[in-house]
């Protein structure tokens, strides 16, 4: 039994409270939470080792819209920081997958609209040839790979704070199974960056 490292690794990262959930309990798109962590020097090194190794992003449309409406705008942003910069040239410049039932054309270059289930386009994905497939913080999707026992590697950043309640990322019912932890860093304001692979 070893760590996942043949062909292309499925990567999800995702960002949860000390309580566990991805999201407050009255808004589940409201990330305000995230941000004062997510300016930190842990936060920005832990996306960094994420996207470098990774050719491919998969996103749901929600995150899409978000993550696509937001990061080109840093490129060239007077006092951003180089990390935040080199993510946003990445997303910009990859090919980019996104998951979607409503979107019938893409807003973005470089960008694949996909309506099938989530399990299935990754299969796909996986016969391809490239780097990492890069899950950006998509809960639905995440879950989806996380049921399916598709996840290769399993990239987390906690939060010191509570939220009192919201969606949980692992939910009751997932496939059994054992991870390896393959990173570790704390950081300013207590923020924890994990990174487990899974061992098949």
């Amino acid at each position: 039994m070893t760590a996942q490292t043949a062909g292309r690794r499925v990567v999800t990262n995702m960002s949860l409270s000390l309580d566990g959930h991805y999201a407050g309990p009255d808004d589940p798109h409201d990330m305000g939470w995230v941000m004062p962590y997510a300016v930190t020097d842990v936060a920005r090194d832990h996306l960094t080792s994420l996207w470098e190794p990774a050719t491919t992003a998969l996103l749901g449309r929600v995150n899409a819209e978000g993550f696509l409406g937001f990061w080109p705008t840093v490129i060239g942003m007077t006092g951003a920081d180089p990390r935040d910069e080199g993510f946003a040239r990445w997303l910009v410049d990859t090919d980019k997958v996104v998951l979607s039932t409503t979107l019938t054309e893409a807003p973005w270059e470089r960008t694949t609209l996909v309506d099938k289930p989530t399990a299935e386009v990754v299969a796909d994905l996986k016969t391809t040839e490239g780097g990492d497939i890069l899950v950006l913080s998509s809960a639905s999707v995440i879950k989806a790979l996380l049921a399916a026992d598709m996840v290769d590697r399993l990239a987390i950043t906690i939060f010191p704070i509570f939220l009192g309640g919201g969606p949980r990322l692992f939910d009751d019912g997932l496939p059994a199974g054992t991870w390896a932890l393959v990173s570790q860093t704390a950081g300013e304001h207590g923020t924890l960056a994990l990174v487990y692979d899974r061992v098949r």
